[in-house]
């Protein structure tokens, strides 16, 4: 299974680097990658979010759902399944950006930015679209870029909204939101 999964992912990654490398989206997806590094343009929301007396609940959300993100992804998955990243099995492959020091999966850039987009939607729906775009792009440059395996986002992706889901459930067990809501 591990072998189809393998194949799978290196097929996609090889078609991504094949087809649709240009110019102008090598310079874009470098972009996005850059909004997601730290989780840079996550924590810039979080903080504006915390500025606000209306919207503090929200950033509240969005720091502990950041923090459980962080030490799930980078303190305990990323090291306990230790996955190389597809640069080293390819080292042939040109990257177009420095070469990220962590291990492959799960994808935290793609985590972070599906548990802050997952919040975001829960606070304002309006803006839960934008939100969950802007992972997908931050998500699929980490591919684009030759630095995630496709299973890396997709499980980065569902391991974020789960984290994001798991943080709302509890912040309503200890009522601190019944349904925030700033439409």
């Amino acid at each position: 299974m591990f072998q189809a999964i393998q194949q799978f992912d290196e097929s996609i990654l090889f078609y991504i680097l094949e087809h649709m490398h240009t110019p102008f989206l090598d310079k874009l997806m470098i972009g996005f990658t850059r909004l997601g590094d730290s989780g840079f343009v996550w924590i810039a929301i979080a903080f504006a979010l915390l500025l606000f007396k209306k919207t503090r609940t929200c950033g509240i959300l969005l720091v502990v759902a950041l923090t459980i993100e962080y030490l799930l992804c980078d303190g305990i998955l990323k090291n306990l399944i230790a996955r190389e990243r597809p640069f080293y099995a390819f080292p042939d492959v040109e990257l177009l950006y420095k070469k990220p020091s962590s291990f492959s999966f799960p994808s935290g850039h793609t985590m972070s930015s599906f548990t802050s987009a997952t919040v975001i939607v829960y606070c304002f729906k309006k803006l839960g679209i934008p939100a969950l775009f802007l992972a997908a792009l931050i998500g699929f440059s980490r591919m684009y870029l030759f630095f995630h395996y496709p299973s890396d986002v997709i499980i980065g992706a569902i391991l974020g909204i789960a984290t994001a889901a798991f943080v709302i459930l509890l912040a309503k067990a200890i009522r601190l939101t019944n349904r925030v809501s700033y439409q």
